[in-house]
């Protein structure tokens, strides 16, 4: 039987849930790959510590297994790739640094197949990367780039090749959901649910990319690609975070039916592509407004199959290691017959101002007579239907209300908004808050 040889870079969450399978169910994959699948080396700064809690052998580990200075594990990387007894490296030191795209290029120009859940990096140079492992005739493995375990690199490249994609709508980030949701059944600020998610481990101590959509904006940016032939940069995809919603918004939400989430989104019309990643108000018959806590979940609807969900764990140890040990008993069975090439079109992004949504506008206003027509009416001279109005929330120094338009442009209301700063200068007290409903 041949024998395939592993080696990985970080043995950190990721790496080690990697390695910890790839042990326990050695003669499992084995058997699934047609391949001896071998551990051969690992490479981390602290292997002591990486041993301990994954059950590591230690010799497993460069270097003796003592912990490394970064110029002792970058020579140890050098073996590695010098060593031509390893097929595949598992790269999960992660980052999107020069320093990683450089070390991700050499190992694909050492002829070894790379596997990584890197979504940063292959979100900003996935052209570069594919290209390079074409000449070199190597594979590229990804598959828990994009929401951990669920399956959705798969489900789109090989499963939904005999049909076409027209919509992608995801819960894509697990922290900011388990934040929503705090938010949501608990009454909790957005300060403190973040505090929750950071004490339970789903948030960094700087959660800045979870929160702030980028985390996100980086998996849509490879599912555009994937699904559309679309290649757009993360600078290029309107992106909003979660940081702005109050409880108020949770409030107009639940008046509305409606559940707040934050949403990857993309929809083709013929050569357009509409994408973006921001919080939305899912009425509660859409399946994404029951997915909570830390949990993520992909729907896409298909021109011939219909809808399709996805639903599952985005991140974790071995959640992540699980994807990561799928793509390398892939590559280890049909690494001879997989291309790096992926669809191209001539399709492009279009702009967010101009199409066409329903929308929940929520006003922080002055609290003085006459507040909710002036709103009104400017929306109405912007040929805005109205679906309805909510309740004012009154107190002395302000009012809080909120309208829900039919299908508009956001062009249209920011027209409107625009129209009640002219003519009522006065009134707001802050900018107002748009958040388009997905039924």
């Amino acid at each position: 039987m041949e024998k395939i040889r592993i080696a990985i870079l970080g043995c950190g969450t990721v790496g080690g849930g990697v390695a910890k399978i790839l042990l326990e169910i050695g003669n499992i994959l084995n058997d699934r790959s047609e391949k001896e699948i071998e551990l051969a080396k690992i490479v981390d700064l602290f292997p002591q510590a990486a041993s301990k809690k994954n059950n590591i052998p230690i010799n497993l580990f460069c270097g003796g297994g003592k912990d490394l200075s970064k110029e002792e594990a970058d020579r140890c990387i050098e073996e590695v790739l010098s060593d031509k007894n390893i097929d595949i490296v598992v790269e999960t030191i992660g980052g999107s640094s020069e320093y990683i795209l450089n070390l991700v290029l050499k190992i694909l120009n050492s002829k070894k197949h790379l596997v990584t859940a890197n979504k940063a990096l292959l979100a900003k140079y996935g052209k570069e990367i594919f290209e390079t492992a074409e000449k070199n005739n190597v594979s590229v493995g990804f598959e828990a780039s994009v929401c951990g375990a669920i399956p959705i690199i798969k489900a789109v490249k090989e499963c939904f090749t005999g049909d076409v994609i027209e919509s992608i709508s995801g819960i894509m980030n697990g922290t900011s959901n388990y934040i929503l949701s705090k938010m949501k059944f608990e009454g909790k600020s957005f300060a403190e649910a973040l505090k929750m998610a950071q004490n339970l481990g789903y948030a960094e101590a700087d959660p800045t990319l979870d929160i702030n959509g980028g985390d996100a904006g980086n998996k849509l940016a490879i599912l555009l690609k994937l699904a559309f032939g679309l290649n757009a940069s993360m600078s290029q995809i309107p992106i909003m975070g979660i940081d702005k919603i109050e409880q108020e918004d949770m409030d107009f939400a639940n008046e509305m039916n409606c559940t707040i989430k934050l949403i990857c989104y993309a929809k083709k019309d013929g050569k357009k592509i509409f994408a973006t990643v921001r919080p939305m108000m899912i009425k509660n018959d859409n399946f994404l407004s029951n997915i909570n806590g830390a949990i993520n979940a992909v729907k896409l609807i298909n021109k011939y199959s219909g809808e399709h969900i996805l639903v599952g764990k985005g991140a974790g140890s071995t959640e992540t290691g699980s994807a990561i040990v799928s793509d390398i008993i892939f590559i280890a069975k049909y690494k001879d017959n997989i291309s790096n090439k992926s669809a191209t079109s001539d399709v492009c992004l279009t702009d967010e101002d101009e199409t066409e949504f329903p929308y929940n506008i929520s006003f922080e206003t002055k609290n003085v007579p006459g507040i909710t027509g002036a709103v009104t009416t400017a929306i109405g001279d912007s040929n805005i239907n109205i679906d309805t109005v909510g309740h004012n929330r009154h107190n002395k120094s302000k009012a809080i209300f909120s309208v829900a338009t039919m299908p508009c442009k956001l062009s249209q209301i920011k027209k409107a908004i625009d129209q009640i700063k002219t003519s009522r200068p006065d009134i707001l007290k802050s900018e107002p808050k748009i958040i388009p409903i997905l039924y």
